[in-house]
């Protein structure tokens, strides 16, 4: 079957996909897109989280069919997507009562929107990082990298819904997202910059 969608502002189309392929094979194998990652293939480790109409999903578990003309975001394009929601007045509003539209975080107006622009979602390169992408840095957060796409999708959703979330939000945010390196500390801190440099920028 051909199934068309939206993939990080752009609109993609895949050819023969076969009914069972997952979304995160069509994204990794047929898109390009190699920063979801392959890990558990059972929704239990986190490492390929996206947003689907802006709610995170662990991508392993999502048919491709399912995705007919709707909006995926990935880590590539995460950068992009957060300079968007931030322009136009979305983000940590949402869980302060700001009305986003829905309880999960960005509206799927909203999601269908944003634009990136040519060459940064492809790569995620070139572009100015996100929020949360700089705290990982700064704090450390990351070592082998490969659970690192799916916490920052995961955090960076959790703090549109929760401007100033606590270490239990924090903690509940990411307890779908498995981490063999870092002792989930450092990930905590970097939650907590990103919400900290967050609340000053507002």
């Amino acid at each position: 079957m051909r199934v068309n969608f939206t993939v990080n502002g752009r609109q993609q189309e895949a050819d023969d996909v076969w009914e069972g392929e997952s979304l995160l094979y069509v994204l990794r194998e047929r898109m390009g897109l190699p920063g979801s990652k392959n890990a558990c293939e059972q929704g239990e480790c986190g490492s390929c989280t996206v947003r689907l109409d802006g709610v995170p999903v662990c991508s392993c578990l999502v048919a491709a069919g399912q995705v007919e003309g709707r909006d995926v975001v990935t880590v590539e394009g995460l950068a992009e997507f957060a300079k968007q929601r931030e322009e136009h007045g979305h983000g940590g509003a949402c869980g302060t009562g700001g009305g986003c539209g829905t309880k999960g975080g960005v509206s799927l107006d909203a999601a269908r929107r944003w634009q990136s622009k040519p060459g940064d979602s492809q790569t995620g390169e070139g572009v100015e990082l996100s929020n949360i992408q700089q705290a990982f840095i700064d704090a450390g957060a990351v070592q082998c990298g490969f659970c690192t796409p799916g916490l920052l999708v995961q955090a960076d959703a959790l703090l549109e819904e929760n401007s100033s979330p606590s270490d239990q939000d924090i903690r509940e945010a990411l307890s779908g997202n498995l981490c063999r390196c870092t002792g989930y500390e450092k990930i905590l801190d970097a939650v907590r910059l990103a919400a900290a440099r967050q609340g000053e920028a507002v």
